[in-house]
């Protein structure tokens, strides 16, 4: 139970290159802080009204001697330097940000041990708990997902179920934020929950163990799976066997493959699920080098001869080794269909070098190209049937300030994304614009007096949370709201 709510495919995610990359930007301005504050100490005066002397530094001969100069005066002679503890491994990190940055190459970066730390989990996506994914909406917490293996499937756990108490404490009491960290704790100790099942209170005693849940999977109907993965970490490989074995044992002839929000991950896990889609030793990507040199690398065996149809699903945050998988399985077959928006386009291959202190340097090496030699990098993969999902649900946590209001004959983005939202549950709205009718108005009252909110046919904050709550709550619990899926389903059929 990594987190409160469960995930919506479309929702816009930083990942992690991004995040990087804004960091570069924020280390950046500080480095140029540092660099003023250095010119102000060799006496370099900016206005007229600046008193400054100069500190004659003799010229230093090489680069290193250089940066040991910089380092050595913003260590000593820094006047901020006095205000840090720890100005002696600030400074060096700053210098490290700093030399890893460019603007050609988002992707290369330097990482303290913390950082790195960070990142390593956001690929491989472990942790310790029951093994669940859940959804928030009308004060509810309901299961949507029970992973394979895990302790709450072998607790008997149930989509559907929803958490009532946890260690004898309502959690209609608790916070919502710390609902996952009650759940969560230390691997092999028990945690006591109440769920609620068909108006029945179950309880059940589970014991907290590593769960894995890079990838989930489920039959859909008549001989259809469904394969989610999220990214390409080191225990990928494995789950995605597991569930494409217990899926071929019911029956697993059509696969929906849903890579929308793959980011991507490791080299190794890509090959090893790609060689469950196709035949031993058939190329399945080549990288090239900077000299010219070309590496490649093959499928190990493993395919599963029993599926006949795949329709892979991708959108913008389709990146990096979900975009290697979707471009070799074009290639390399003639039963797939790529459906949803076009991928991100990133053609790169990193490396991560680590250093004693924990600290690593994670940068570019080459960059991929398909079994055909197609690099995509900053095109993207253009989908054979191209579907969007409604805007609303890229903008499901979008809030608005306190005290804030929109009544009729008024126009703002709030109210354009409450009218898609009330289109999006079911309920009849006369447009979309962001311009508060009468319709509108009418709409807006229906759905108050269904949630109980205390103003009618004014869009406030209130009834602004609970619709998007009823947006999240549709979308994570019925599958006919995701027309991609449902798109892909028809092809299928």
């Amino acid at each position: 139970m990594e987190d409160k709510k469960v995930r919506i495919q479309l929702q816009r995610h930083l990942w992690p290159d991004e995040i990087e990359e804004r960091r570069h930007r924020r280390r950046s301005r500080v480095m140029l802080i540092v660099m003023l504050v250095c010119t102000f100490v060799l006496g370099m005066v900016v206005g007229g009204n600046v008193l400054s002397t100069v500190e004659q530094v003799p010229v230093e001969s090489t680069v290193s001697s250089k940066l040991d100069s910089v380092y050595s005066i913003l260590k000593n002679n820094w006047y901020f330097g006095t205000i840090d503890e720890n100005v002696d491994q600030h400074l060096i990190d700053r210098a490290l940000y700093g030399m890893a940055t460019s603007e050609e190459d988002p992707h290369t970066t330097y990482m303290s041990s913390e950082e790195l730390a960070s990142f390593t989990t956001s690929i491989d996506m472990g942790f310790v708990g029951i093994g669940v994914q859940y959804t928030t909406a009308d004060n509810l917490n309901m299961i949507t997902r029970v992973f394979h293996n895990s302790p709450a499937e072998k607790s008997g756990v149930l989509p559907g179920d929803i958490i009532y108490r946890v260690d004898g404490v309502l959690v209609s009491e608790m916070d919502p934020d710390v609902l996952p960290d009650a759940v969560k704790g230390e691997e092999g100790t028990p945690v006591v929950i109440e769920f609620l099942r068909d108006n029945e209170v179950i309880e059940k005693t589970i014991l907290r163990g590593a769960v894995q849940n890079t990838a989930y999977g489920e039959m859909l109907e008549g001989n259809i799976g469904y394969l989610e993965i999220y990214q390409f970490g080191s225990s990928t490989g494995a789950e995605v066997k597991e569930y494409l074995s217990l899926m071929s044992k019911q029956g697993l002839k059509s696969l929906v493959l849903d890579l929308r929000d793959n980011t991507g991950g490791y080299l190794d896990a890509y090959v090893s699920v790609v060689s469950m889609f196709v035949d031993e030793g058939i190329t399945v990507m080549k990288q090239i080098y900077s000299d010219g040199s070309e590496e490649t690398s093959v499928s190990r065996g493993g395919k599963f001869s029993n599926i006949e149809d795949i329709v892979i699903l991708v959108n913008g945050n389709t990146a990096s080794a979900s975009e290697v998988l979707t471009v070799a399985l074009k290639e390399l077959r003639d039963d797939v269909t790529v459906l949803g928006t076009t991928t991100y386009g990133k053609g790169t291959v990193q490396v991560t070098h680590t250093f004693r202190d924990g600290s690593a340097l994670k940068y570019t090496t080459s960059k991929w190209v398909s079994p055909n030699g197609v690099w995509v990098n900053g095109t993207g993969i253009e989908p054979d049937i191209y579907v969007d999902l409604p805007s609303v649900l890229y903008y499901s946590y979008a809030r608005m300030e306190d005290g804030e209001q929109y009544e009729l004959d008024s126009v703002s983005a709030y109210t354009q994304i409450a009218q898609e939202a009330l289109a999006f549950i079911g309920v009849e709205v006369s447009r979309t614009d962001g311009y508060f009718d009468q319709g509108t108005k009418d709409a807006l009252i229906q759905f108050q007096k269904e949630f109980e909110c205390e103003q009618l046919g004014v869009l406030d904050t209130e009834t602004f949370e609970a619709l998007l709550s009823q947006v999240t709550k549709k979308w994570s619990i019925e599958k006919e709201a995701d027309i991609q899926l449902q798109s892909a389903l028809d092809v299928l059929r």
